[in-house]
C-alpha cells in the first residue's frame, strides 16, 4: 500500500511538471478562450451554472480519457505506441504545424473559429452538443499533451502491458488529475482573464504574447523529428538563431516599435511592458553566446543537442577546462576495442568517446576490464539533455566515465533499420525489432521493466548489474556516489 501511494505522489507531481511543458502550457489560453466565449455570451445565473459544470465534465473527460485509453493501449499496443507518438515525425510534424497555425491565429493573421456548420449543429443538440464540443476539446489536450509526458505513461504502460491492473489505473488516474485540475478551474472561472479589456487592451496584447511563444515552442516539436531521423535542418545554430530573431520581435512588440494587425498605435510604453521588454531582451542576450558554442544549461532539455552544432569555439571544449582530452579506445595498452558502430549518425555528450552498440561495449568492457555505463537516451528526451549539460558536465563525472567505465548509449528512438539477419522477435511483445530504436527499448524493457528515459545502468560485461539503476537526478554528488558504487562494486567482483 505505501509503495502504491508513493507511485501515486510520484505520477501526480509528474502531471503538475507536465503542464509546463512545450505541449501543454500553450493549450491554457485555448482552453479559456472556448469556454469563456461560450459561458459569457449570457450572463445569467444558468448559465453560468452550465459553464461550471462543463467544465467540471472537461477535467473529468481528462482523466477518463488517459485511464481508458492508456490501458487499452497497453494491451493492444504496449510502450511501443508512446515511443511512436513521441518520436515518430509524422505526429511531430502535424504537431509542429498546429503550435504554427495557433500562433499565427493569436498574432491575428485570422481567427481560429469552428465551421458554423459545426457551431449550429452543436446548438442545435442542445445539451448532447455541447458535451461533444467539451470531449473534443479534451481528447485534444490528451493527445497534443501526450508527446510530451512520455516517461510516467511510457512506465506506466510498461506496468499495465506486463500484467498489473491497480497501479497502472491509480498512476494513470493520478497523473490526469493533475494535469486536468488548472484546465479546469480555468474553464470553470474564465472571468479570471476574462477582466481585461476585450479590444485594443492587455487580452489582445496576451494573446500576441502567447503566439510569439508558440511560435517558439513549435520548433521543439520539429526539432524531435529532425534529430531522430537525421534530416539536419534544424541544427543547433539555426534553432537559436529563429529564437533569438522571435524574441526579438516579441521585445520590439513591447516597447511598441513592432504592430500588428488589428493594434492601435501605442505612443507610450508602460512600465510592466518596459519590465518585460527588459526580461525578453536579457534572455536574447543569454541566447547568443549559444551560437558559438555556450552550453545554454538552462534550456538544455529544450535545444537539439550541442553535437549538432557545427561552429563551436575551442575555448569551449572541456579539454581546456582543466581535463585531459578523452583517451580513445584503442591502443590505450589493455586491450584494443572495435571502432563504434553508428558513429556518424549518434554522438555522446561533452567529448566522450564510447560506443552505441551493447555487444562491442561488451568486449571493449571484457578488454580493457572495466564496467559499462549504460545510458538509455533519446533524440527526444528533454531531461537527458538535462542530465547531460547539468550533471555530465561536471569535471568530477566526465573524469570517472572517460577513466573508469566503458561508456554506451542506447538510443531508444533511432530509427535507422538494422540488417535483416539482426532482426528478432520481441519475448516481450511478439513483434518483430527492426530498428535500432526499438531493440534497445525492448532490452531495456525486458531487461529492466521500464521504458523511461533517461535511464543510466551499471554493468559488467556478462551483463550483470552491479548497483541500482538511476534515473533524473540533478544532483551532482548523488550521481558520482552512484558512478563510484559501481567502480566499487565491479573491483570487488574481480
Amino acid at each position: 500500500m505505501q509503495e502504491l501511494w508513493s507511485f501515486s505522489i510520484l505520477a501526480f507531481g509528474s502531471g503538475l511538471a507536465a503542464l509546463l511543458t512545450p505541449c501543454v502550457f500553450p493549450m491554457i489560453p485555448l482552453t479559456v478562450s472556448f469556454f469563456g466565449d461560450k459561458n459569457t455570451q449570457d450572463n445569467t445565473t444558468t448559465n453560468k451554472k452550465s459553464g461550471i459544470k462543463k467544465a467540471f465534465l472537461y477535467g473529468f473527460f481528462i482523466i477518463a480519457i488517459y485511464v481508458v485509453a492508456g490501458t487499452i493501449v497497453a494491451k493492444i499496443n504496449g510502450p511501443e505506441f508512446a515511443n511512436w507518438l513521441s518520436t515518430h515525425w509524422v505526429p511531430n510534424v502535424l504537431f509542429f504545424v498546429i503550435f504554427i497555425i495557433f500562433a499565427m491565429s493569436f498574432l491575428g493573421m485570422f481567427e481560429l473559429t469552428l465551421p458554423n456548420k459545426w457551431i449550429n449543429k452543436m446548438d442545435g443538440l442542445s445539451n448532447k452538443g455541447g458535451v461533444l464540443g467539451v470531449f473534443f476539446m479534451a481528447f485534444t489536450l490528451v493527445l497534443i499533451s501526450f508527446s510530451c509526458t512520455g516517461p510516467i505513461v511510457g512506465s506506466v504502460l510498461v506496468l499495465s502491458a506486463g500484467g498489473a491492473v491497480i497501479k497502472p489505473i491509480v498512476g494513470m488516474f493520478a497523473f490526469s488529475l493533475a494535469l486536468a485540475l488548472p484546465f479546469t478551474l480555468f474553464a470553470a472561472f474564465p472571468k479570471w482573464l476574462e477582466k481585461l479589456p476585450k479590444s485594443g487592451g492587455w487580452l489582445q496584447e496576451v494573446k500576441v504574447i502567447l503566439g510569439f511563444f508558440e511560435l517558439a515552442l513549435a520548433l521543439k516539436f520539429l526539432s524531435i523529428a529532425d534529430q531522430v531521423y537525421h534530416w539536419g535542418i534544424l541544427d543547433r545554430e539555426i534553432y537559436l538563431a529563429l529564437w533569438i530573431v522571435i524574441f526579438s520581435l516579441l521585445g520590439f512588440y513591447l516597447l511598441g516599435k513592432l504592430r500588428l494587425p488589428h493594434h492601435a498605435e501605442s505612443k507610450t510604453t508602460s512600465v510592466p511592458k518596459l519590465l518585460m521588454a527588459t526580461l525578453i531582451f536579457s534572455f536574447v542576450v543569454y541566447l547568443i553566446p549559444g551560437m558559438i558554442g555556450a552550453p545554454l544549461k538552462a534550456l538544455s532539455g529544450y535545444l537539439p543537442p550541442l553535437t549538432t552544432q557545427e561552429f563551436v569555439l575551442q575555448e569551449n571544449n572541456l579539454s581546456n577546462n582543466g581535463l585531459a582530452k578523452v583517451s580513445p579506445l584503442r591502443g590505450d595498452g589493455r586491450g584494443d576495442c572495435p571502432e563504434p558502430l553508428y558513429a556518424d549518425l549518434l554522438h555522446l555528450p561533452h567529448g566522450l568517446q564510447g560506443y552505441f552498440d551493447l555487444d562491442q561495449a561488451k568486449k571493449c568492457a571484457k578488454a580493457q576490464n572495466k564496467p559499462i555505463f549504460i545510458d538509455f537516451t533519446g533524440h527526444g528526451c528533454v531531461n537527458c539533455r538535462e542530465m547531460e549539460a547539468r550533471v555530465w558536465s561536471d569535471p568530477r563525472v566526465l573524469e570517472i566515465l572517460k577513466k573508469e567505465y566503458v561508456v554506451v548509449a542506447l538510443y531508444v528512438d533511432e530509427k535507422t533499420k538494422l540488417p535483416k539477419e539482426d532482426w528478432y522477435e520481441s519475448e516481450y511483445d511478439g513483434k518483430t525489432k527492426k530498428t535500432i530504436g526499438k531493440q534497445n527499448a525492448d532490452y531495456q524493457i525486458t531487461k529492466f521493466t521500464t521504458n523511461s528515459q533517461p535511464l543510466y545502468v551499471l554493468i559488467d560485461h556478462n551483463e550483470e548489474v552491479l548497483t541500482t539503476p538511476k534515473s533524473y537526478d540533478l544532483d551532482v554528488n548523488n550521481f558520482i556516489a552512484f558512478l563510484k558504487s559501481g567502480v566499487k562494486k565491479y573491483k570487488e567482483k574481480v
